[in-house]
């Protein structure tokens, strides 16, 4: 039995709902099948007492805690659970030193959990990385930030890496009727319209501490009528939760999902899926900057030269977010956005970034050709910078027969316009360009001396 959780499966639990109604066995664990359904190895390893370091990766309110009590009421070894945002390496010196002990002369192992494993810092991490080796500790890390970002990875290849989804609608449902036969709300006499328990499972958004702390909530402040029952309805679930709090960390991993779904469904020219996003991302508090600047670069990135106008309208968008500030800017945003996900998209200037940048990544700096040079001074024009340069405007087409690349690189070509809106005039033009050249090989025209 654990040395920190000692108490029993059938020993009343005092304290707020949420932590009366946590999972006391495998059995009434509700969600996250995939790694707690019959059979699973995560189950299998839990019920043979075996299981080895692990880190439980998922949203707040998935039962991740839950989980490491019952862990605590199933194994034979010390369990002893902390907060990593409270422990340092002085306190976790302290435990390991207890684990020694106890496997030295007890012969009895330590799991230790790890509450929010993302707060440790690399050299609290590294501290922990020997013990973990050796098997001192068995840890188990809870943690809402993804692993690879956060966890060392000489300790992440050491564990087992567990990723946990929100809640259901049917899983919050659940809990809530299993809520409402508690004690303390039957005592309360409380009763949940139908329209309330399904405003309260859509305010949780797959958190279910979030539900059980709302029901409570309005269960306490709700006035008895009738036969002195609290019947709680729709609006008091509102008050109880004030406003619906999408699960957005602007740091973790929503951030980027939220922002890539984005810029992904605007690549895809789905403006209703776009401006839903975007929607996502503003209720759930992201800076409306960083959405407006990840505009600009799509312009340019998924656009380009196929509608020109693109990088002007996310352009002037950005300048709004500064100007306009929110909430009126979102306005801004959602133009914008429903006007990249409907242009013309092509990614070949972005292309032609990438050839030219390997280009000059792999092959030498070569010199420019003197007739590209800048003649500024008598000594450079001496020298032979601006000689043969041919000034386009003044030859027939405003097209002249010269080389702008070293000579080395003469024929290469980065950007290929496609036949995709603005960019088929660009292709049409540039094909003329070149007929035009090619006409005009073996003619010579007057020079300017001057660069230009």
């Amino acid at each position: 039995m654990s040395d920190q959780l000692e108490f029993h499966i059938d020993q009343p639990v005092s304290g707020p709902l949420a932590h009366r109604m946590r999972a006391r066995t495998l059995d009434q664990f509700v969600g996250q099948e995939h790694l707690l359904g019959i059979g699973k190895p995560i189950r299998l390893a839990i019920e043979q007492d075996n299981l080895t370091s692990c880190i439980l990766w998922g949203p707040p309110g998935c039962g991740k805690t839950t989980l490491a009590h019952i862990i605590a009421h199933q194994t034979k070894a010390r369990f002893q659970q902390l907060n990593a945002g409270t422990t340092g390496v002085p306190e976790l010196r302290k435990y390991i030193n207890q684990a020694q002990e106890s496997a030295k002369f007890q012969a009895r192992s330590t799991i230790l959990f790890l509450d929010e494993i993302h707060r440790f810092n690399k050299a609290q991490q590294d501290f922990l990385l020997s013990f973990v080796e050796d098997g001192t500790i068995r840890l188990i890390g809870a943690t809402t930030e993804n692993p690879s970002f956060e966890i060392n990875n000489a300790l992440l290849s050491r564990m087992q890496v567990y990723p946990f989804q929100p809640l259901e609608p049917h899983h919050i449902q659940q809990l809530i009727q299993r809520a409402l036969n508690d004690t303390d709300l039957s005592d309360m006499q409380v009763d949940l319209t139908e329209e309330g328990k399904q405003l309260l499972v859509l305010l949780a958004d797959g958190d279910i501490r979030l539900a059980l702390n709302a029901l409570e909530l309005a269960a306490q402040t709700c006035q008895p009528g009738a036969q002195q029952r609290r019947r709680i309805q729709p609006d008091q679930i509102q008050e109880a939760v004030q406003k619906r709090i999408l699960r957005h960390d602007k740091q973790g991993d929503s951030h980027y999902d939220l922002i890539s779904a984005l810029i992904k469904s605007v690549r895809g020219s789905n403006p209703d899926a776009a401006i839903y996003w975007l929607v996502r991302l503003l209720e759930g508090g992201e800076d409306a900057r960083f959405i407006a600047r990840r505009l600009v670069i799509l312009a340019s990135e998924d656009i380009g030269l196929a509608d020109p106008q693109a990088l002007l309208i996310a352009d002037a968008a950005a300048r709004a977010v500064e100007y306009v500030g929110l909430p009126e800017a979102q306005l801004n945003l959602a133009h914008a956005t429903i006007y990249l996900a409907c242009a013309a998209k092509s990614n070949s200037a972005y292309q032609a970034l990438l050839a030219a940048q390997a280009e000059v990544e792999q092959k030498p700096a070569y010199p420019v050709p003197l007739h590209l040079r800048n003649a500024s001074t008598q000594l450079m024009k001496e020298l032979g910078h601006g000689q043969g340069y041919q000034y386009d405007h003044q030859m027939p087409d405003h097209v002249a027969d010269q080389e702008h690349l070293p000579e080395e690189l003469q024929g290469v070509t980065y950007y290929q316009p496609t036949n995709i809106g603005y960019e088929k005039q660009i292709r049409a033009y540039m094909e003329t360009v070149r007929k035009i050249k090619s006409v005009k090989k073996s003619k010579t025209y007057p020079s300017e001396e001057h660069s230009r």
